[in-house]
């Protein structure tokens, strides 16, 4: 996460603080509670946490106490001083403490790994480090603790639900409230927020958890980004395909999606005596609809795209919001081509991404993702796909960071992050070349040669999924979305009744021209500007007698301060350079 300032540097690095702070809340919360167990305690980008099964659920209450008995701590404890110890050793002291989660972590230490611990003084913890020389290089720093959350062990269903308390560390009270007024701006952007008072998405657990209603306001949203991503598909060679929601078990058996992914798909349905699914990808129909039929390698590429909505059985403990969700839709699509054509598909899509990221002011960092230990496919098949993702890549000069190993067991990918307003990084578009389904379906075009031949499979997403696209762009404009989108960008104020004809013509034509407005005459205007302002309206329209007289308007935009006084011609021409430039500027 790039954050607005840049910190400043103390006795240790900050990942060394904040693992320290971390190792005095442990100790502040066995204090406060004997009986507790520990688990996992790092520093984390920003901050650090501390993961505890305790004997009841902690409140806002405790975070305060906590806090003090960690300034009460740092009045007696010393040194941080790293010790070692056989497994054996260590075995015996755990189990002695009663800490059953630290004799797991200790089975997971390798084999001749050197066994460590840090004692402060008041309390020593199974701990790699790094620490810093001394609790009182802590005194001067600032830390908070932030919140508490649950958190299951290991990040397993199936294991106890911890109690996990966040907390963040600064060198200096400066950083900290900079990074504390921080936090509260991301509270402030957060989606869940904005979606309540705004109306724009409501979750109904009679529904079932995860599945998102798009309320009208953010339903006029998703249209208007579904009818550009249509235009911009179909301008590219790609033709729109739609499959069913459900499918025989046998077809994500055949693709190994069943095998593979089996706790992220929903429980079998009995139809006509046979178990169905509903899908979790949309792979498996475009590959049926692309073997229909006979290909000739003049057919190819043949290019499939299809807002198809999926389910995945997300655990109930990640939901959250619109950006974790157990039914959605992805704007996926996949490309059927000959290896000769792969560089050139891939670069089409890289334009694609570029276009859709910078329309919305984003930037992002491109991975990527090599071959893992468990892979499908020959050597030289995964180095005529790595060496076209990287070609591609180069001829669209766009760096490509490295993750050893990261690429899915069927092919290599390209995966991007993307920076939002705030700095935060976000998992965004990904390019994958697939081996497997092409093998799986055994999908085949007659070459030049009238040989067949196995064509390659590109999937990509460049939304990933609307949910969390759009949850996404809430935070990213703080719900004032772009002009393009925006699903009330005008509000027309008369300044009196004798202004009310004029302006409910105004609010008319203005709607015909494809602008949602709404007519605001109850209240004093002052009111009717600050619920505008509240309703997230961009663009307020005041008509006064002198306005109506000669043709003009008093234009307030959102984000400006100065009024402008423009004529209805000129602020109409306004308006549609904005939306046809699909300008992020009001």
């Amino acid at each position: 996460m790039t954050l607005p300032f840049a910190p400043q540097n103390g006795p240790a690095s900050l990942e060394a603080l904040r693992h320290s702070v971390s190792h005095i809340m442990a100790d502040a919360v066995l204090r406060l509670f004997p009986e507790g167990k520990v688990a996992i305690g790092p520093s984390i980008e920003n901050g650090f946490y501390y993961d505890f099964d305790l004997p009841r659920p902690l409140t806002e209450e405790d975070l305060p106490l906590i806090e003090e008995k960690m300034k009460e701590i740092l009045t007696e404890a010393g040194e941080f001083v790293r010790t070692t110890s056989t497994r054996e050793e260590a075995l015996t002291r755990l189990e002695a403490a009663g800490q059953p989660y630290k004799v797991e972590l200790l089975a997971d230490i390798p084999e001749g790994e050197e066994i460590s611990w840090y004692d402060h003084g008041t309390w020593a913890d199974l701990c790699e480090g790094p620490h810093v020389e001394k609790a009182t290089d802590i005194r001067g720093a600032a830390f908070t603790l932030t919140h508490a959350a649950g958190a299951y062990w290991r990040g397993d269903a199936s294991r106890p639900m911890l109690q996990r308390i966040y907390g963040t560390a600064w060198w200096n009270r400066k950083d900290q409230k900079k990074y504390l007024a921080y936090l509260e701006e991301v509270k402030l952007r957060d989606h869940r927020r904005i979606g309540r008072e705004q109306d724009l998405f409501s979750l109904h657990s009679d529904f079932g958890a995860g599945l998102v209603f798009w309320h009208p306001k953010l339903g006029h949203v998703r249209r208007k980004l579904e009818q550009w991503w249509w235009d911009l598909h179909e301008a590219r060679g790609y033709w729109p395909v739609y499959t069913p929601h459900v499918a025989g078990e046998p077809v994500f058996r055949q693709s190994g999606h069943l095998q593979n992914y089996a706790d992220m798909i929903w429980a079998p349905m009995d139809v006509d005596g046979r178990p169905h699914r509903v899908k979790p990808m949309n792979c498996p129909g475009h590959l049926a609809i692309f073997n229909s039929r006979r290909h000739s390698y003049r057919d190819l590429p043949r290019r499939f795209a299809e807002l198809g909505t999926v389910y995945r059985y997300e655990p109930s403990g990640t939901l959250h919001g619109m950006l974790r969700v157990r039914g959605f839709t992805q704007d996926d699509a996949h490309i059927f081509c000959t290896p000769a054509q792969l560089e050139d598909e891939l670069m089409g899509v890289l334009s694609l991404v570029d276009t859709i990221l910078t329309t919305f002011g984003y930037t992002y960092t491109a991975y990527l993702a090599t071959r893992p230990e468990k892979s499908l496919g020959t050597d030289e098949i995964w180095q005529h796909a790595i060496d076209s993702l990287v070609a591609a890549a180069g001829k669209r000069d766009l760096p490509l960071e490295d993750d050893p190993g990261g690429g899915v067991f069927y092919g290599p990918k390209i995966d991007f992050k993307l920076r939002d307003a705030l700095g935060r990084e976000w998992q965004g578009p990904t390019v994958q070349v697939d081996f497997n389904l092409p093998e799986r379906f055994d999908i085949q075009y007659n070459d030049a040669d009238n040989e067949l031949k196995r064509p390659v499979m590109v999937h990509r997403a460049i939304f990933g999924s609307l949910e969390r696209f759009v949850g996404g762009l809430i935070e990213h404009f703080a719900g004032w979305f772009p002009l393009w989108v925006c699903p009330m960008p005008c509000a027309v104020l008369p300044i009196t009744d004798a202004e009310e004809e004029a302006a409910a013509d105004l609010t008319r034509r203005l709607h015909e021209a494809g602008y949602r407005t709404v007519l605001k005459t109850d209240g004093p205007l002052r009111k009717r500007v600050r619920d505008s302002e509240m309703e997230k309206i961009p663009y307020m329209i005041v008509l006064g007698g002198r306005e109506v007289e000669e043709g003009n308007i008093n234009l307030r935009i959102h984000g400006v301060k100065e009024q402008k006084t423009m004529s209805e011609a000129e602020f109409f021409a306004y308006l549609a350079e904005k939306r046809d430039s699909k300008s992020i500027e009001y």
